[in-house]
Parts: structure tokens; sequence; C-alpha cells
């Protein structure tokens, strides 16, 4: 038995003892915790997995706490083919803990088992100063209208730099903003953030609304004042944010790329070949800044960004317009090195600080 097992466990879990384990992992600073039909419970503590249940959990107990989790139709969506990504919370003792959380069938006894899947998140978002931000970006990222894209990989904590954005809004008292975010799942909440002049209202997708492109043009019904867009992956949901920044709105959003000139050129391809063109004119238009980020482990053994970013500013756009979308990486990649601050130069400038080892950031010496 290792030392992170349940001391005391239950002969069958209700949703009241997975919140027990849940809470007790917590405190173990696990920060994944698996949940499969027919295995232990599963948890990441520090890098390392760990089985925490003596006992495999049955069907049935997986189901209840699927369907305690995202409601009673929760079983029959995911084992129909869907999977299902949202969130969870639960209160102990006046503490919040809260889970991003995904719902995957999976092959258990020859028939549909299920497996949950559940990252630990910060309840409160954390504050914009903590993220390391230069001058530049923390005012290229005030868009009165536009698009702001935050981009990277899964896990580089582009929600993480929304939040703080977006809390950083709610608590200015001079805002006067209605913040309309529409999230997959909603991982950060303003609830203890003191809003002088501003509200927020937070939609999940698609548990409140459909999809992305449905929350964009729900937003446009709604006088909204900041529109946050939880990940811009598809061409309908581009379209929206696209029509939204032409309109005269903030949007931020997400997209998934390898680097500031795969995030314009994943956006662009969205489209097809017939549109790419005058999409890529819009795109010009209402794009304000393009950050790209990946977190690697710091010499204190903390994660901290590296970042790459790329602000349009009019002269950006001026030799954006002269591109077309046959020849666009390459002059993307003569306006990054030029009037942008490409990836090498922020690990250039950690390392010679001391902030950072080569070791951590080797893989992206080489890209």
């Amino acid at each position: 038995m290792n030392e992170y097992m349940l001391d005391i466990e239950p002969a069958y879990f209700t949703p009241a003892e997975y919140d027990r384990l849940l809470v007790t992992l917590h405190n173990q600073k696990a920060s994944d915790i698996t949940i499969q039909s027919g295995e232990n419970a599963i948890a990441d503590i520090q890098g390392l997995l760990y089985r925490v249940t003596v006992r495999k959990f049955t069907q049935q107990e997986v189901s209840d706490f699927i369907n305690h989790i995202y409601g009673p139709n929760a079983t029959a969506q995911v084992q129909s083919g869907t999977d299902l990504d949202t969130s969870y919370q639960l209160t102990v003792g006046g503490e919040i803990f809260r889970y991003r959380v995904n719902i995957t069938a999976c092959q258990f006894q020859n028939y549909n088992g299920l497996q949950v899947t559940l990252r630990t998140i910060t309840a409160d978002p954390p504050m914009l100063k903590e993220m390391g931000l230069t001058n530049i970006l923390n005012e290229s990222l005030k868009v009165p209208q536009g698009i702001a894209v935050i981009s990277g990989a899964t896990g580089s904590g582009k929600s993480t730099l929304l939040a703080s954005l977006v809390a950083n809004f709610l608590e200015q008292p001079e805002s006067h903003l209605k913040v309309l975010t529409y999230e997959s799942p909603i991982e950060y909440i303003y609830d203890n953030i003191i809003k002088p002049s501003s509200i927020v209202s937070q939609s999940e997708i698609p548990k409140h609304l459909p999809s992305f492109a449905a929350g964009v043009r729900n937003a446009l019904r709604r006088k909204p004042g900041l529109i946050l867009v939880g990940e811009a992956r598809d061409k309908p949901t581009l379209e929206a944010v696209i029509e939204a920044a032409l309109t005269g709105h903030p949007v931020y959003t997400t997209v998934h790329s390898n680097g500031v000139i795969d995030t314009f050129r994943r956006m662009v391809n969205l489209f097809t070949a017939e549109e790419r063109q005058a999409r890529l004119y819009d795109l010009i238009e209402t794009v304000r800044v393009i950050i790209w980020q990946a977190l690697v482990i710091s010499k204190n053994g903390n994660r901290i960004p590296i970042r790459e970013y790329l602000v349009i500013t009019d002269e950006v756009k001026d030799r954006l317009y002269k591109a077309s979308t046959d020849n666009m990486t390459v002059v993307l990649k003569e306006i990054l090195a030029n009037l942008g601050r490409p990836l090498i130069n922020d690990i250039k400038e950690k390392l010679s600080l001391g902030i950072i080892n080569e070791p951590s950031v080797r893989k992206y010496l080489f890209n």
C-alpha cells in the first residue's frame, strides 16, 4: 500500500464519497485524478501516477459520478460517442475545490466503460501582475475593439492568462464593462473579484449554449463590453469572432498552435481556398495582438511562461496587406523577427538572467 491511499475506503462510492476522495487527494497535491470503470482511482502526484484506492470502481459507481457532475443524461451522451468537457466544484468547510473534467467512453469487459479525468484548477484567477507580461504586452492587451489571441498547446496557461486579464478589467473602477464569457469548460470564476463598475456572465459550452459560434451570436444580442471566446477552433466560431470585432467589440480568444506564425496561418486555413484572401484581410484588420506561450520549469522548480508575440501596429498591417495567402508565412517570419518578439529572444533573456536552465527549453531552441 502506498502513502497516498485512502485510510478508510467505502463499500460503494457515492457522490459524497467521491468528494471526500477529491479533497483528500487535493491535500496530497494531486494535479490530475482518473476515475475509470474496472480500475482503481489513479492520481498524478508530483508527476508520478499512484493507485489510491484498493478496490476497482464498478461501472455503476462511475456512471453515478458522471451523472452527478454533468446531469442525469451524461452517461447516455458519453456512451453514444460524445465526450464531455465540463468543470466541477465542491465546497468543504468554506474552501472551494474546482476541477476541469473530461468524460470519455472506453472499452470495458466487451462493452462501453467510462473514464473521468479531473484536473485541479484554482477557483480564483491569479492577479495579472503575476503573469510576467512585458509593458508592451500589458498595453497591447487593453483592446478597445478587435481581437486579442492567446495561443499555445494544451496546458500552456492560455486560460489562466485570459482569466487574469478578465479579472483585472473587472477590478478597475473605470472599466464599466459587461463581460460575457463562453468557455468549455468554465475553469475560473469571478465571484470573489470586487467589481466596482462591471458585471460578468459566464456560459459553458455545450451545457448552456451549443457552440462557441452560437455564444458569439448570443453575445451580440446582449450589448457586451467584452467578449471572451474559449477557443476559436472552427470556421463558424472564427467567422463570428471576426464579425463581432468588425462591429466594434473587443474579443479575446485562444488558438491551439505552435507559434505566432502558425496561429495566424491556422486561422486563415480554417476558411476555404476561395475565401482565404478576403478573410486574410479581415484578420489583418481585426487582430490586435497574438501571443504564443509555453510553460517551462524554472530553476526554483516553478512553471513559468516563455512567450513570443506580435502586436499588429499600422506598420505591421501595411506589410501584411502586401502579403498573399501563398507567401504569408515568409512575410510573417520577417515581420516577427523585425517588429515582434520571437520566442528565442525571450528564452535567451531568461537564460541570461538565470531564471531557467537550458535543458528546460532545449526542445524550443531547435524549432
